[in-house]
Formats: C-alpha cells, structure tokens, sequence
C-alpha cells in the first residue's frame, strides 16, 4: 500500500489500523513525526515499510515489535543521536536504510543483524561510535552493499578499518567517500574478490596504489579522486578487465600513463585529470572503443594528440586541456560523431579550426590556433551552444553564419579578428555571453544586438569601433556586464543606462571620445559594482546623486548569477581591466570582489560630491586628472574599504582631513597636485607615503615634507636627516627592504599554494585574502621601521 505525497494527512486519517495483515507499507516523502508512527503499533505483519523522508526524529521504539520486517527504510529524517538497541530485535531484516539523517553512533548490536544485504549509513554525523566499523561488519557474512559516505569520523586511518571474516565473501558495493578517512591505500581491499563497486573519493588518503588492487578481478567502478595519492599508476592495473569507470582525479600521481590501461576495454569512463602525469598519450588509449568521457586535463602531459583518437567512435567527452600538447587537432576527428564536448583549451596546439557536425561545447582557447572562422561555421555545427576560441591567433572576420546558431556562449577574444561584427543577430533568447574584445573589429555597434533579450554579457572592449553609443539595446534588460572601453565610440551617454539596465553591475565606457556631461539617471543604477568612464571628454559636474549608487554601498556582488558565473564557472574567462593602486590590472574571475568607479581623465569640473562617501564598499575611487576644485569630503574616512584613492591633478584644496587615518585597507593614495594646505596626517598608513604621493601642493606641511612652522617636534627636515645619518639610514633602510622582501615572499608564496590547492569555490576569495594581508603587513613593517628611524635620530640630535 503506498501512501506517498500525502502532505499534512496524519496516518488516522486515511484509517490504516483495519489493514493488521498488510506486509507493504509505503508513507515516504509526508510530514509524519514519531507520534504520529504509534498508529502503526498493531500492524506486526509488515513486511516492507518506507517511512523515508519524514520528520522522525527518533528512531521509533515501536519498531523493536515489527519483527518480521525484512526492509525498513527510514532516510532523509531528522533522526539524531546514537541509536539504541531498538533494531537488534529485526533479526529478518535485509535492507536498512538509515542514511541522510544526524545520527552519531551505530550499536554493536547491528552486528547481530546476519541477515543484512543492503546497509546504508550515508550522510551521518558518526562521532561517538561505541564499536568500530570493522568489528560491527565482521559478521555480516550476507551483506552485499555499504554505503558509508559523508561522515565525520575525523581523520581515522583506514587501514583500522580492516574487513575481515565472512563479510569478505560476498560484498559487492563499498562506499567510503568523503569520510576524511586518512593512511596509505590499504593492501586488504585485495580479499574482496567479489567487489564491483568501491568509492574512496574525498578522503585523505596518501601514498601508492598496492598492488594488492590487481586480484580485484570484478571491479567495476572504481573512485578514488580527491585525495593525496601519488607514484605511478601501477601496471598491474590492467588486471582489472571489467572496468567500466576509472577515476583518480585531483591527487599527485606522476609519470608517464601506463600503455597497459590500453587492456581495460570496457571502460566508459576514464577521469586522470588534475595529477601530475607527463610524457606523451599512450597511442594503446585509442583501443578503448567503448569510452564515452575521457578526461586528461591539467597535467603535464606533452607531444601530440594520438591518432588513435579518432578510433574513440562512442565518445562523448573529451577534455585533454591544460597540458602542453603540441601539433595540429587530427583531421580525422570528424569521424568522431558521437562528440558533443571538446576542451583542448591551454595548450600549444596550432592548425585551423576543426568542423566537427556533433559539438555543442568547443574549448580551444589559449593556444596558437590560426587561420579564420569558417564560413560556413552554422552550417556545419547547427548544435553548437558554447564556443571558446579566445586568446588565439585566428584571423580573418566573423561570418554571418555565425549569427545562425543559437549560442549560449561566444567568445572570440584576444585574437586577430577585423573587419565589422555582422549586423544579422537574430531574435532568441538562447544567447547570454558575447566576449570579442581586443581585437581589431572596426565599424559601428551592430543595431541587431538588441534582439538578443537574454544576453547578460558584452565585451566590446580594445578594439576600433566608432560612432555614437547605441540607442537601439532597450530590450537587453538582463544586461549584468557592458564593456566597450577602449574603442572610438563619441558622443554623450545615452540615457539608456539609466531606464533598461537595473541589473547592470559592470558598465565601462572608458578610452573613447564621449562627451558632454555625466547623467544624473545614472544614479539609478542601484547595482552597479564597477563603473568606469575615464579616458574620455566629459564635463561638467559629479552627479550629486552618486551616493545614490547601493551596488557600491557593500563589498560583495548582490546578485547570484553573477557570483555563481564568477565562481564555478570554468570555461568562462572573464576579465575586466580596471586602473587600481595607480596600475592597470586584468581582474579575471575575481570580479565579485572588486568594487570600483573611475571617472579620470577627464574634464569634470566642480566639487567632490559630500554623497561619494556613502559608497562605503568601494575599493577604489579614482578622480585624477579633471578639474575638481573644493576640499576632500569631511566624511571621507566612512570608506572602510579603500584601498586606491587618487584625486591628483586636480584643483583640489583646503586640509587633508584627519580622518583619513581609519582608511586603514589603503594602500595607494595620490594627492599631488592639487593646492592643498595644512599639516599632513601622522601615524598609521600616512606614516608609509612618500613625499610623491603630496607633489606640487606648496602650502602641505610635515613629513615626509617639511616641518610646519611651529612644529619643534619636527626637528630635522628631510634633507638634513639623511645627510647627519647617512649610516643609520643605510641600515634602517636595508633592514625594511629585506623585511619587506620576507613578507612580500611568505606572503605571496602562500597565497599561490592557497590557489592552487583549496577548491575552485575558495580560490578567488583567497586572491583578495592574499592582499589583505600583504598591505596590512607591508603598513605594520614600515610604520614600526619607521618610528624607530625617528627615534634614532632624535636620540643622535640630542646627543
């Protein structure tokens, strides 16, 4: 009888205490708690119940009277704690499921449960067992299946874990992954000669393969990514005739690929990626007809791709990227039909582009690809949904056929491409990503663009494109990044960004010839992250309203799809240049973390705008190079966040506000130029700043510059410091530039073990942790180097 999906009905109400001889019962996926079980207490016959996905939060006591249960499934409940000896009594029962739930011990008494066939404990929290795995398992000589995965048994050895007895006779299915279970791969896997399915990843596993695992004649499946083993894979791996799935990803194994995985011919799948193999494809990898997905990528593995390849005529998926591959794609590879997925990305390949009728996903960015875009490009691959072809050498200009194939995707950036972007964008809501930045794409924004409803990315940006900004792009409401910095484009902003684009979180529109003034609708732009529009002509004044920007109120991007991309995704190079700490960087795919506004180089006129400093997200700020006049916001030091803040050459004047102190994440600032007066902050970061960062504003005082008048505290200038203490300041500043070094090393050193090894949903958090860190160590070393300069001379002075 199943009563599954019955929402809020409680067990009364569908009266199943007239059924005392039903022997199937099936009340999976409700809202049922323990007392609502109590109706079952004289339903003794059953044979088979499945109370999975519930709100039991106990094991039912009641349970103990259902003796001729032979399958009891309680998953996906609420269940803490240790359980009982509530089940000891269910000595028929085959199948027991009690994964998905909190539970934190398992009796010895499941030991006395010899009948068990299927046992699954996945998904626990077992940090209080009262006996061990292995001495529960030990007489479980009928079970078959054990499912053990997602623990919390904290870096137990797993060779404790020995299986022994009777239990090795007939199992057939053992998962251990992702327990943190921790030693070298034991050599006691080898006794479970009836194993089909073993499941270690995510463990912490180290050493060798033994080679024990060759008597393991009827694996099937065999996982063992993500852990720290490492050598050779060994040879005697080809004992292993019947396996279907391989997988050692993401550990240290080194050397060449054995030529002997070439016997394994019923393998589908086949993951070597993220090791350290080199030396080149063994051509025996072609013998493998039956694989479906072939992934080799980030090793080191050099040479050509084998021809052998093309004889891998069911394959589905082949990722061979990040290596050093060499050569052209074989020409041959047409005949692989059943490919849908193609990586070849980061790696020395050269040649023309392939035509391959069946992909839908083709990576080949990074490498040296040559040649132009096939004409007949959406002709020849309909299914296409993704194209990478970035960072290249392709030539020549974009076909319109191109405009034909409802990509999700495109990216042609970082080659040689020219000519003009064809205007024949067809309406569907299938394209999101469009990168053809930096290359030398000439003409005029295509007016078809604005059919493309769903897109979400637009890179323009490098290239020679002119005109007036488009009018016609109303409809791309779902815009979250436009980039067309760096082109010829002239005119005034368009009031566009302002009534469309309520998602829009990167807008740049920096190194054209626009013109006219700042629009105050740009304030509407409550998301906005980036916001760059210097190298241009603009006038008149700051919007008041800036403040009004909320995207730049915090430090993290607000909207999911964008983090998500950022994140996880890939196969998406993602960068956006941007001007930070007086240098130009390329921030790729840490966009999340960065929060900008660029008005520079231009002719602003006017004062800072009080509202700027509401913007207590941003992590640079840079006015440079207009005509601003009026003094620094009084409120300037609410800006938590700055790291970069330039506003020189300006007419900026009055104080530099004391306040300016708590700007402790700052590390760039630039004030020179300007007609500012006064003394000039002491202590923290501002005890770092050379005189540069105050150049050409006569009426500053204090160091790094001259005294102020008045000041006896400020005995020796600048000059006459460093010619009465030459020695000292020799050793002083030698022992700051090898501390620095030591810093800047340890640091940075870290930071890229940090990248390189934590998973991909860290790594970009760990680029900005990385920084943090240097700039709050740099300021610490130089501010204490230099008070103890300071000192030193004072003590020489009155001396």
């Amino acid at each position: 009888m199943d009563y599954c999906e019955l929402g809020n009905m409680t067990i009364p109400s569908v009266n199943l205490t007239s059924t005392p001889q039903l022997q199937i019962l099936s009340l999976r996926e409700n809202v049922l708690t323990n007392q609502d079980f109590d109706a079952l207490q004289n339903m003794t016959s059953l044979v088979h119940l499945d109370l999975s996905d519930n709100n039991l939060n106990l094991v039912p006591s009641r349970l103990s009277n259902f003796k001729k249960i032979e399958y009891l499934d309680l998953s996906d409940n609420v269940i803490r704690g240790p359980i009982h000896d509530v089940l000891k009594n269910m000595t028929s029962i085959q199948f027991l499921d009690l994964s998905s739930n909190y539970l934190t011990s398992v009796p010895c008494s499941f030991g006395g449960l010899k009948r068990l066939v299927h046992l699954a404990l996945s998904m626990n929290d077992f940090t209080l067992m009262e006996c061990s795995l292995s001495t529960i398992l030990t007489n479980l000589c009928r079970l078959k299946a054990l499912y053990f995965s997602y623990n919390k048994l904290g870096r137990e050895p797993l060779g404790d874990t020995k299986l022994s007895g009777c239990i090795t006779y007939d199992l057939e299915v053992l998962d251990l992954s992702n327990n943190e279970f921790s030693g070298h791969f034991p050599s006691w896997f080898g006794r479970l000669k009836n194993l089909n399915y073993l499941d270690l990843h995510s463990n912490f596993l180290y050493g060798s393969i033994p080679s024990s695992l060759g008597k393991m004649s009827k694996l099937e499946t065999l996982y063992l990514s993500n852990n720290t083993l490492d050598g050779n894979l060994p040879n005697n791996i080809q004992q292993l005739t019947n396996l279907t799935t391989l997988d050692v990803s993401f550990n240290k194994f080194y050397g060449a690929l054995p030529h002997s995985l070439g016997k394994l011919v019923k393998l589908r799948n086949l993951d070597l990626s993220n090791n350290y193999f080199n030396a080149t494809i063994p051509q025996t990898l072609g013998k493998l007809v039956n694989l479906v997905d072939l992934d080799l990528s980030n090793n080191h593995l050099d040479g050509f791709i084998p021809q052998s390849f093309c004889q891998l005529t069911h394959l589905w998926r082949l990722n061979i990227s990040t290596n050093k591959l060499l050569g052209n794609i074989p020409d041959d590879f047409y005949h692989l039909v059943d490919l849908s997925y193609l990586d070849l990305s980061s790696n020395r390949l050269d040649g023309m582009i392939p035509i391959m009728h069946g992909l839908s996903f083709m990576n080949l960015s990074y490498n040296h690809i040559s040649g132009s875009l096939p004409k007949n490009i959406g002709n020849k691959m309909p299914n296409l949904q993704i194209l990478l072809l970035g960072s290249n050498q392709i030539n020549g200009s974009i076909p319109n056929s191109l405009c034909q194939i409802e990509l999700y995707k495109l990216d042609l950036s970082k080659n040689k491409i020219s000519g003009v972007i064809p205007n024949c964008w067809r309406n569907t809501e299938s394209w999101e990503e469009i990168n053809l930045s930096s290359n030398n794409l000439s003409g005029v924004f295509p007016t078809s663009f604005g059919n493309l409803s769903s897109l979400s990315w637009l890179h323009l940006n490098n290239n020679n494109l002119r005109g007036r900004l488009p009018m016609h792009i109303s409809d791309l409401k779902k815009l979250l990044i436009f980039d067309l910095g760096e082109n010829q484009f002239s005119g005034s902003i368009p009031l566009w960004a302002t009534n469309t684009f309520h998602s829009l979180q990167i807008l740049r529109l920096s190194k054209n010839k626009l013109s006219g003034s700042i629009p105050s609708q740009l304030c509407r732009l409550a998301s906005l992250k980036i916001l760059d529009l210097s190298g241009n002509n603009l006038v008149g004044s700051i919007p008041k309203c800036i403040g009004d920007l909320k995207g730049m109120t915090n430090g993290k991007s607000n909207n999911e799809s964008l983090r998500l991309n950022f994140t996880f995704s890939g196969w998406s190079y993602e960068d956006v240049k941007q001007v930070m700490k007086g240098r130009e960087f390329d921030y790729l795919k840490i966009l999340e973390f960065v929060v900008n506004m660029d008005l520079s180089e231009n002719k602003l006129v006017g004062f800072i705008p009080d509202g700027i400093t509401s913007l207590i997200g941003l992590h640079g700020l840079n006015l440079s190079h207009n005509c601003l006049e009026g003094e620094i916001p009084k409120m300037i030091g609410d800006m938590k966040s700055l790291e970069s803040f330039d506003i020189s050459h300006n007419q900026l004047s009055g104080n530099i506000p004391n306040n300016m102190l708590s700007l402790t994440s700052m590390s760039h600032l630039n004030l020179s130029y300007n007609n500012f007066s006064g003394p000039i902050p002491q202590g923290y970061q501002f005890s770092t700043y050379d005189q540069y960062v105050y150049a050409d504003n006569p009426n500053l005082c204090g160091p790094p510059l001259l005294k102020c008048p008045g000041d006896d505290s400020h005995d020796v200038s600048g000059r006459g410091f460093e010619e009465d203490e030459d020695g000292k300041e020799d050793r002083l500043e030698k022992l700051l530039l090898y501390s620095v070094i030591a810093v800047g090393f340890a640091t940075g050193f870290w930071g890229i073990i940090l990248v390189l090894v934590v998973k991909k949903s860290f790594r970009y958090a760990c680029f900005r942790w990385v920084e943090d860190v240097t700039d709050m160590v740099y300021v610490e070393v130089v501010i204490k180097v230099a008070r103890m300069k300071k000192w030193l001379v004072r003590n020489h002075v009155q001396g």
